[in-house]
């Protein structure tokens, strides 16, 4: 018998190698909740006719909000029949290319959406040319400059990440820079996540005493953030500056002084 030749060892792909498998993962859970949290609170007081999320089917980030109108702008079927689970209207298309008219939209949410693009400023150039002035614009991605963001750095080299491996996490600051850059104006912001970077569901949960400590002691370095800013456009202000009204000159004010003394010459 010819013996059979052995089948060649391959290394297992990481078991959260992409986002979407990473989003079920004990972690991926926690950051959701945290995040329909956060933008339940934010999304509550945006008022307008037309609110659109990009990405992320797996929560609504809309839900609190109270505008007629409200779609999901989704990439592939799939993630259109993830989308029928809320009360949405999915809207096939990319983020790169909108399919909206230019400043029709009143609110839009991009939770996760630039730190896994190729060209994360042309998604932001999009949302501006589609968002109304005085529009909202809501932000979420991983912090860098956090635990998770280290141990990603430092996973990257051994070649199993702790966070998916295609994502190109941007920090805070230069978020807002870009966002000042297109002349928005920073409305709110949030951090949170202190949780360490493990992957059990039982480990995660024993960590629960270092959310209120870490909203305390060392806010910045939260796992995830958020950041919401409006849109202000360069005709418009709220507040103009007051103008003083013209005062006329005290010349012009003779005349009646020259009434005043011809009547007294007459009743000499």
């Amino acid at each position: 018998m010819i013996p059979t030749p052995p089948i060649p060892s391959q290394t297992p792909a990481p078991p959260w190698s992409s986002w979407e498998k990473w989003l079920q993962s004990p972690p991926g859970r926690y950051v959701l909740g945290w995040e329909q949290r956060c933008f339940n609170q934010i999304v509550a007081d945006v008022f307008g006719f037309h609110a659109v999320q990009i990405g992320l089917p797996q929560i609504n980030a809309l839900a609190e909000n109270r505008m007629p109108l409200q779609a999901i702008l989704v990439h592939s079927h799939d993630s259109r029949q993830e989308a029928a689970r809320f009360n949405w209207h999915p809207i096939e298309g990319s983020a790169t290319e909108l399919p909206f008219a230019n400043e029709s939209i009143d609110l839009i949410v991009l939770p996760h959406v630039l730190e896994f693009a190729a060209d994360p400023h042309h998604i932001l150039r999009e949302v501006d040319r589609v968002l109304r002035p005085e529009g909202r614009l809501v932000i979420s991605g991983f912090n860098p400059a956090s635990l998770w963001g280290a141990r990603q750095y430092l996973s990257r080299l051994i070649g199993n990440p702790y966070l998916p491996r295609d994502g190109q996490f941007i920090s805070l600051i230069r978020v807002k820079d870009w966002l000042q850059l297109l002349n928005y104006s920073l409305d709110r912001g949030h951090f949170g996540c202190y949780k360490f970077p493990l992957q059990g569901q039982s480990a995660m949960q024993s960590m629960d005493f270092l959310e209120p400590m870490g909203n305390r002691w060392w806010p910045i370095f939260g796992a995830v953030f958020l950041v919401s800013a409006i849109k202000r456009h360069q005709g418009i202000r709220l507040i103009g500056q007051v103008v003083p009204k013209r005062v006329a000159p005290i010349t012009q004010l003779a005349p009646a002084a020259e009434r005043n003394q011809l009547k007294t010459r007459k009743t000499k």
